[in-house]
């Protein structure tokens, strides 16, 4: 079937691609129909780059792991779903037997098998097999767009509860991307009061004024801490969240932070940063991280389906599946102003 394969670094194609184990439908599986994919900025850095820290791409790989599609298929003991359904997909399936799953923990897994991630294949093709467990009904009221939102919203939605945010708290979110912006978005939703949001690009930054109590900061001529003091008369935020994967603002996380405040890593850092554990100390900070996110899903959609979240206007660019390749080339330019990318397949 033809799929968006990543043969090798900065090489992409579309072409045949046969996945024989992969679909076999057992008896707690479905088979769906890809409708929407959305293009992550891991999915660019692969393309990229050819690999992340411990994951490379050795083989050809199919790309994309934000998906929603329809049910076609339902294996004899699948109870929750039905043929038509419209779903979206929560990419990683863990081993239900390992400690961590036990445990509650199934995105720390080990052995968590995450679409688009080496050497486990994405989802920028027609069909896929995916547990019944890890597949998620849309309300009517929600659509594959939206629906294909569900997995990088899941991560804001995650790092938000990991902040225990508090209503009435001020938070900082360090970047304006698809993962900054979700974020921004999920801390409003859990109580914050206002969010500041930071970035180098305006149009960004309009656009994340938009999106409710927000405040944008361009940090390319505004001194992040100061503007942040100045509006907090001089006790700084409760909450940091670092979504921007930039090692000198990941540096600069305790300079606006309020005594007792929680800084929450969210953003990859692909090498170490510089930790100043003084400035830490003296303000009692809890420091978090997020590896992608566990028991959100349900979450997410019913959100989207309420209202509480839209996250409609953080969808800047659609392209047909043909046009794939230019997809990805357009977004690993990383043009001013887009957010995220998605990719509809043909029905």
């Amino acid at each position: 079937m033809k799929s968006l394969v990543l043969e090798e670094r900065l090489k992409l194609s579309l072409r045949d691609f046969p996945i024989e184990r992969e679909e076999a439908l057992g008896v707690r599986d479905v088979r769906i129909k890809l409708h929407t994919v959305g293009i992550c900025g891991s999915d660019v850095h692969y393309y990229t780059h050819g690999g992340a820290g411990p994951f490379q791409v050795k083989a050809p790989m199919i790309l994309g792991h934000e998906a929603s599609g329809i049910v076609v298929e339902t294996g004899a003991e699948v109870t929750s779903l039905k043929l038509g359904d419209r779903v979206c997909m929560e990419p990683g399936i863990p081993d239900p037997n390992s400690r961590a799953t036990r445990m509650g923990l199934y995105n720390v897994d080990p052995a968590v098998r995450f679409w688009a991630t080496p050497p486990i294949h994405g989802v920028l093709r027609p069909s896929v097999v995916h547990p019944e467990n890890f597949t998620f009904k849309l309300p009517d009221n929600v659509s594959f767009a939206e629906a294909a939102m569900v997995e990088p919203l899941a991560v804001g939605v995650h790092a938000a509860t990991k902040a225990q945010v508090k209503p009435g708290d001020i938070a900082l979110v360090m970047g304006a991307g698809p993962i900054g912006l979700v974020t921004a978005l999920s801390a409003l939703a859990a109580g914050c009061a206002r969010v500041f949001v930071s970035d180098v690009d305006d149009t960004k930054l309009e656009l994340a004024a938009k999106l409710g109590a927000i405040t944008p900061i361009n940090v390319a001529r505004q001194d992040l801490a100061r503007e942040i003091l100045a509006a907090t008369d001089g006790w700084g935020v409760e909450i940091v969240f670092e979504c921007s994967g930039s090692p000198r603002a990941a540096e600069g996380v305790f300079d606006p932070l309020c005594p007792a405040g929680r800084v929450v890593f969210v953003g990859v850092q692909m090498r170490g940063i510089n930790y100043d554990v003084g400035k830490a100390m003296v303000r009692e900070a809890r420091v978090e991280h997020v590896f992608r996110y566990a028991h959100v899903f349900p979450r997410c959609v019913a959100m989207l389906s309420s209202g509480a979240i839209d996250v409609k206007p953080l969808i800047t660019r659609t392209f047909d599946f043909e046009d794939s390749v230019r997809a990805f080339e357009i977004a690993a330019s990383a043009p001013k102003g887009e957010v995220k990318m998605q990719i509809a397949l043909p029905q």
